[in-house]
């Protein structure tokens, strides 16, 4: 669809699209804050940790690139991207329900694999279905309001298992030793999951593809050997500014997975002085971190509502650049902060680094790539998130001991170094610069500077 023919969306309706983000980012959100002490609960060690985090960059590292060429190459009564996001949210509603009452450390491991699938086969054409759905102009709210979802759910599930201390008591536990807040947390997010995305699909639904889109689908069929062409051919001619932010993403996504795998850690040491997950130290230190997560997503949710003027004035590059400054200088105070209040201020910075890392890399990256292959490239991109992951999962196991002595508040030290670093590179990418007006008066979308 020519970006001319795209009907302007009031913000009610912006917000009605992005309701399915919700339910997604609620999933990812008891990841984050649960899977983490799960795997203590059920014997796993420090040290090996990150191997145990290998569903989520390998699902998708495999799975977003094929479905965002499968979906671009989609033509359904529901739309491009819609069957996707059913399918993806069914999944992730079974491994949600299933988890908690996984009874050895590798079945919850191989249940992480089913959820990570369902959730990277919702992610990728939930980013397309936004760029597509809305004029460049709008886009900036479009992806912003993503991360303003993505706030507001993760608060919610990070203090998921808190809040339901009010129905069954933090010390009680299931059979595998889990406790039995968690298992309802991750029952509301099942329930959260499907139900968010079925709302989304049926308030705003795709626009129809036009005549020369139809005719296109129809002379390049659909086929798994023409959407790994697809992927090959969109690597090759990846557009420069796509590629020079894979430096940034490096550095930003490799410092997040390492503070979502140690916080809990960190802050048993430096508050509850404790490395034995089976204690109830521990069991507190793992609330008061989902209660810190919680409130960094809280500050993420206003922070990406605020910035949606700021990168309309400034552009998504320099202000990206801020928000990761924010975010680094914040986990480099951590290891050094011995008080739960010290806590909290802290996360306003980590909080503000993650709205960026929500919003303004798609601002950025949506200005770079042709509308024609949104998905792919929507895809494609996913794997400057994932790869890093990867590379943390393979090289923490080295570090954790010789480089980092063992201690978890060292690994928030590096994940803030690289976040700063993060920041230096964004600087360098060619998108994202100051919007320009146009005839109309209104931003366009900014020349590369």
């Amino acid at each position: 669809m020519q970006n001319a023919a795209k009907p302007r969306l009031s913000l009610l309706r912006i917000i009605e699209m992005n309701v399915g983000f919700f339910g997604l980012q609620f999933s990812f959100g008891l990841q984050q804050a649960n899977m983490g002490p799960i795997y203590g609960f059920l014997g796993a060690d420090e040290a090996t940790m990150p191997l145990l985090w290998l569903a989520g960059p390998m699902t998708g590292l495999i799975v977003q690139p094929i479905v965002g060429a499968l979906s671009d190459r989609t033509s359904s009564r529901l739309g491009r991207r819609t069957p996707y996001f059913l399918v993806g949210a069914v999944i992730c509603s079974l491994a949600l329900f299933a988890m908690p009452y996984s009874p050895t450390l590798w079945a919850a491991a191989s249940l992480l694999w089913i959820l990570d699938a369902g959730n990277n086969i919702t992610m990728e054409p939930y980013r397309a279905y936004v760029s597509d759905r809305l004029a460049p102009d709008q886009r900036p709210i479009g992806f912003l309001t993503q991360s303003a979802f993505t706030g507001l759910a993760q608060t919610l599930s990070y203090m998921a298992p808190t809040l339901l201390t009010a129905f069954a008591a933090r010390d009680v536990l299931d059979d595998n030793g889990i406790p039995v807040i968690v298992r309802l947390a991750f029952v509301v997010g099942g329930i959260l999951s499907i139900s968010t995305i079925v709302w989304s699909v049926w308030r705003v639904r795709e626009l129809p593809l036009t005549d020369a889109e139809q005719a296109e689908l129809a002379a390049r069929p659909l086929s798994a050997r023409s959407a790994l062409s697809d992927i090959v051919t969109a690597i090759r001619e990846m557009p420069r500014p796509m590629r020079q932010l894979a430096f940034a993403m490096l550095c930003q996504w490799y410092a997040m997975f390492v503070y979502w795998q140690y916080i809990a850690f960190a802050v048993g040491r430096s508050l509850y002085d404790t490395t034995d997950p089976k204690s109830a130290a521990f069991r507190e230190a793992t609330l008061a971190a989902q209660q810190i997560g919680a409130f960094y997503n809280m500050i993420a949710f206003a922070s990406a509502l605020l910035l949606i003027p700021v990168v309309r004035r400034l552009g998504a590059r320099s202000v990206h650049a801020v928000c990761l400054v924010a975010s680094g200088v914040a986990m480099l105070s951590i290891p050094g902060i011995d008080t739960k209040a010290g806590l909290f201020v802290a996360m306003v910075g980590v909080g503000i680094g993650w709205a960026g890392m929500m919003g303004n890399t798609y601002v950025m990256l949506a200005e770079a790539i042709p509308p024609a292959r949104t998905g792919i490239y929507m895809g494609i991109f996913n794997m400057f998130i994932v790869i890093p992951m990867l590379i943390e999962t393979l090289t923490m196991p080295f570090l954790y001991q010789p480089v980092l002595a063992g201690d978890p508040r060292n690994a928030l030290l590096l994940a803030g170094a690289l976040m700063l670093l993060g920041a230096v590179a964004t600087l360098f990418v060619r998108a994202g610069g100051r919007p320009q007006a146009n005839e109309a008066g209104s931003a366009s979308a900014s020349v590369p500077a």
